[in-house]
């Protein structure tokens, strides 16, 4: 897994907008700047952006080519209300590191520890020697019903698992708000890590992903959900 970090100034897109079942309150104001840092790694369904604030790991995004990076840093840079912290060169190597080891010495910003220790999780997973996530997660990015559903996501549907739309409505207290469960699904900011892949149709589809059809079914397959494609 091999890692890269720049500037970036474009400007990002618009957010995706809540779903109308039960519009949540905005995300957490923008109280004050918050620390954070970013890096890209390489990995099996494509390069991945990875930003962590001093809270932990609080976005994750796919295919992080050099103009979607741009856009994505652009956008946290205003949500977030600073520039990211530079990340060293020696992150690069936090994917070789034992999995318990602090990224850095006594005085590392704890958004870089966060970072490596995202970077690590993510290649071990990757490998099949990870199926839990322990990174400490920054929801701020995320709100109302959407982070409700995401919550629950990430606490109760463990690796090699998949739940319907309707049934993860249903366990969040919300019966036949499965569109809703669908838009919070495209507004995950924590992809992988808060495992949207594995919520599918009732029917037997494995129904929509942000991150494309190809990336979610690669994501079933590697939990052994799907079977390996053979070429």
């Amino acid at each position: 897994m091999t890692i890269s970090e720049g500037p970036a100034k474009a400007a990002g897109p618009a957010k995706a907008e809540a779903p109308a079942a039960d519009r949540p309150e905005a995300p957490e104001a923008r109280r004050e700047a918050r620390a954070w840092c970013w890096s890209v790694v390489d990995s099996p369904i494509g390069p991945l952006l990875l930003a962590a604030t001093d809270q932990g790991l609080a976005q994750v995004v796919f295919h992080a080519d050099e103009a979607r990076a741009a856009e994505a840093v652009a956008r946290l840079t205003a949500r977030l209300g600073t520039a990211p912290e530079p990340t060293p060169a020696s992150l690069a190597s936090a994917a070789d590191s034992p999995a318990d080891s602090p990224v850095g010495s006594g005085g590392t910003p704890p958004c870089l520890t966060h970072l490596g220790s995202a970077v690590r999780q993510l290649e071990r997973y990757f490998t099949g020697a990870l199926r839990e996530f322990t990174v400490p997660l920054d929801w701020s990015l995320i709100a109302g019903f959407n982070r409700r559903v995401l919550r629950e996501l990430a606490e109760h549907v463990p690796y090699g698992t998949v739940v319907g739309y309707g049934d993860l409505a249903d366990r969040v207290g919300d019966p036949g708000a499965a569109r809703a469960v669908g838009v919070a699904m495209g507004s995950n900011p924590l992809p992988v890590v808060v495992p949207c892949h594995r919520v599918v149709e009732s029917g037997g589809g494995i129904g929509g992903f942000g991150g494309g059809l190809e990336t979610k079914r690669t994501l079933l397959a590697l939990e052994g959900i799907l079977p390996q494609p053979l070429f």
